[in-house]
């Protein structure tokens, strides 16, 4: 778990240490909240738009119709203004459409997995990575569409039944991608919305505004915060965190089917499943630094997203960090070891050739600069965690890079060798789809909490309805009650 500061100073007294307001203790995690009332008061007021939140909306939508524009276009000329050229037919879309897969993934680790080990620090930040995960794969299921000649005809990718008794060639890697994206979009939908319940409740208590508050009162379904309301609420969140651990070990396998199956070199092999699944969660972990330390700042939401718990989301990254690194190593060494004149021909090509830059900023961003949080120091530093969320998530777009345009422009016959040149409609819809990513989050976190009501009461101390001493000292002694520590006497 996170690591707890110390006093500095070692002259400080019992009754001055019970007085310091952001000394996070084993039972007091959240020092500088003292009640319900106080959650319920600060996390309501980030709902309230801000001029900056106005701007940054025109700015996302400003680059969703760059990308929808550049769309328009490439339906009106054809793909081929989308930079392919054979052999390298998978290009920025595939690319682009793994990587915001991979984005999805950190919101069902983080809320899911963890709260399954019942780890502490996730409690402040899952709700940001939740609705993250959602809008990730919105964004996600869009490239699939973006990928076909003929993206009018995307219904076709779907078994329904039909008058010419057509059936998806289930042998296809898109229509593998449907039934994962829809799978876990549906999932990932239900499990932020079971957890939003008790939150709208509290918004439909405090919502003045007629129409709002019956919309409020539809979406909470009724809940009245019964306790035979928490009883099944929590039965229905774990089987849901039960149901969704296996989701998201399988959904990332069956994307790295799409090239694992293959007998491209550099894709024909057995580590892509549990090396793109490691993956998604590294680079779904640096999304989520790149998101939530900027709003705890803007929304005044530091005592809740403290640094304790970015701290350990920090060593979290650098696991998964050390999982890739362990990735990239295996593929070297089975490429050596395998004795395959192609296998090796292509990898040499990717480090040391053609593609030496790409590999160069992949590396460099995904095991060099993570060991940086070896550093306890750095760890706690949000200047340098944002920073390296920015490089992770530059990474984690350039290792599926290399993946797709270094295997495809340099396979069995040499000459098919070829290079891939991305065009300016490649650039426009990468640009296009982090504005559709964006306008959807900035949507929510001015319509629903950004951070769990309910669960953060869970962790302050209710206030007491009788005097209650506070401690026992090392002479056996009651400590004085002091009135601005958490639990105090109402």
């Amino acid at each position: 778990m996170a690591t707890v500061l110390k006093p500095s100073k070692t002259d400080v007294t019992d009754v001055e240490l019970l007085r310091r307001p952001n000394f996070a203790t084993g039972d007091v995690r959240l020092p500088a909240v003292k009640d319900y009332e106080q959650v319920d008061d600060e996390v309501v007021a980030t709902l309230h738009p801000t001029v900056a939140w106005f701007m940054g909306l025109g700015v996302a939508i400003f680059f969703l119709l760059i990308g929808a524009s550049a769309w328009m276009y490439q339906i009106h000329e054809g793909l081929g203004v989308a930079g392919y050229h054979p052999p390298v037919m998978w290009g920025v879309y595939i690319i682009t459409f793994v990587f915001w897969v991979g984005i999805g993934h950190a919101g069902t680790l983080i809320s899911a997995i963890l709260y399954l080990f019942r780890a502490g620090f996730r409690t402040t930040i899952y709700r940001c990575a939740e609705a993250m995960t959602v809008f990730a794969v919105m964004t996600a299921g869009l490239f699939p569409i973006l990928h076909l000649g003929r993206p009018w005809k995307f219904f076709y990718l779907i078994p329904y039944p039909n008058w010419r008794f057509l059936w998806p060639q289930m042998k296809s890697p898109l229509v593998w991608d449907v039934f994962a994206i829809l799978t876990y979009l549906t999932v990932s939908t239900t499990f932020l919305y079971i957890g939003l319940i008790p939150d709208i409740a509290v918004l439909r208590d405090r919502e003045k505004n007629p129409i709002r508050r019956r919309l409020f009162s539809v979406l909470s379904l009724g809940w009245r915060n019964t306790d035979r309301e928490w009883r099944h609420f929590s039965r229905a969140y774990l089987f849901l965190a039960a149901f969704s651990t296996p989701l998201v070990l399988s959904v990332h396998s069956v994307v790295s089917f799409d090239f694992a199956m293959s007998l491209v070199p550099g894709w024909h092999t057995t580590v892509f499943p549990p090396y793109f699944v490691a993956g998604a969660i590294y680079s779904g972990i640096g999304m989520v630094f790149t998101i939530i330390i900027p709003l705890r700042k803007w929304f005044g939401l530091k005592h809740y997203v403290t640094i304790n718990d970015l701290d350990a989301a920090a060593k979290l990254a650098l696991f998964t960090s050390l999982v890739v690194g362990v990735a990239y190593m295996t593929e070297w060494f089975v490429a050596w070891y395998s004795g395959n004149a192609v296998e090796q021909q292509f990898f040499a090509n990717r480090i040391w050739g053609q593609w030496w830059w790409a590999s160069a900023i992949l590396y460099t961003c995904n095991m060099v600069l993570p060991l940086s949080l070896f550093s306890q120091s750095l760890r706690r530093n949000t200047t340098w965690l944002w920073i390296l969320s920015i490089f992770i998530n530059i990474g984690m777009w350039f290792e599926r890079f290399v993946i797709v345009v270094p295997s495809l422009s340099h396979e069995y016959e040499p000459w098919q060798w070829a290079g891939y040149r991305p065009t300016w409609v490649d650039y426009a819809i990468l640009c296009g789809s982090f504005g559709w990513f964006s306008m959807w989050f900035l949507l929510f976190i001015k319509q629903l909490p950004i951070v769990a009501i309910a669960e953060v009461k869970e962790i302050v101390k209710p206030r007491l309805r009788t005097r209650h001493l506070q401690a026992v000292d090392v002479t056996g002694h009651h400590a004085p009650f002091m009135p601005d520590t958490p639990g105090e006497f109402d």
